[in-house]
């Protein structure tokens, strides 16, 4: 019967292999190429070579988006993981009510960005506007509106990979600890950061991917005001393509720039973290 299956597994993964190849290497490959034509369609593609790329690493404001970007992906980073974590110790003691406060902090994880987007714009807007601010008039206040949304939404999703994680670390490891004398601190630092790496290695390449590619509550929060000081990359990327007559080859060629960006750091975090986990 295995045999028989083998023989015929390829059949089956061939519709997923068709419907990969038509919606994601296809429009990929063909995305490339178009960041080196000017076009407005994709049948008037006319080749101009290089020319988009230094239009767009000449874009003053894409390069602002990118430090903008890069400043948000590190803050977000560390606070999402550390209070993260911190969630997840606690959350893993024998205490009441556990289940119901894993649940609360996941919710968020199940709002969409546009509908968070408009949810905080309210929140911050009815607060500020007390003081006679707006979040879209400062770009610090609104690169920490950000911070708070996303924050809010991704903490307790990186929570319920760390309690996974927690949880999978065998009980005779800690109860050895103790009878050694070790304290808090101690088995924090020597037995479950260690043994928490595989998790640590998800939540932080989730968390930096998700930084550099926000997009929805970014549109929806600021929408890149006041004059794009709070524009992120993907959304001077839109900006560009659909906002900006002739400038779609400029936006495709960003496009390429921020794929390119994006695989490097998180190849780069990858090797960090894994190399930990092997150390361990």
């Amino acid at each position: 019967m295995e045999k028989n299956l083998k023989k015929f597994w390829p059949i089956f993964v061939l519709p997923t292999m068709i419907a990969f190849f038509i919606g994601f290497i296809l429009p990929f490959i063909m995305g490339i190429y178009l960041s080196f034509c000017d076009f407005t369609t994709v049948t008037d593609a006319k080749f101009i070579g290089l020319k988009n790329y230094v239009l767009a690493l000449g874009d003053a404001i894409f390069k602002h988006s990118f430090w903008y970007t890069a400043a948000f992906a590190l803050v977000s980073l560390l606070i999402i993981n550390i209070i993260a974590f911190a969630l997840a110790l606690a959350l893993t003691k024998k205490l009441k009510g556990t289940n119901i406060f894993r649940t609360i902090f996941f919710m968020p994880n199940l709002i969409g960005g546009i509908v968070l987007g408009y949810i905080w714009q309210l929140i911050f807007s009815g607060i500020l506007s007390q003081y006679s601010m707006a979040i879209n008039l400062d770009s610090t206040l609104g690169f920490w509106g950000l911070i708070i949304l996303v924050c809010w939404q991704q903490i307790g999703y990186m929570m319920i990979i760390y309690i996974a994680g927690l949880q999978s670390i065998p009980e005779d490891m800690m109860e050895a600890a103790e009878i050694d004398g070790a304290n808090r601190i101690q088995k924090l630092f020597k037995i479950i950061i260690p043994m928490m790496m595989p998790s640590i290695t998800i939540c932080t390449f989730l968390s930096i991917t998700n930084g550099f590619k926000l997009f929805d509550q970014n549109l929806a929060l600021t929408a890149g005001e006041p004059a794009k000081m709070s524009e992120m990359m993907a959304l001077n990327i839109f900006n560009t393509f659909y906002g900006r007559s002739g400038f779609e080859g400029v936006g495709q060629a960003k496009a390429v720039l921020f794929f390119i960006l994006v695989v490097l750091i998180g190849l780069v975090q990858l090797r960090i973290t894994r190399n930990k986990e092997v150390e361990q």
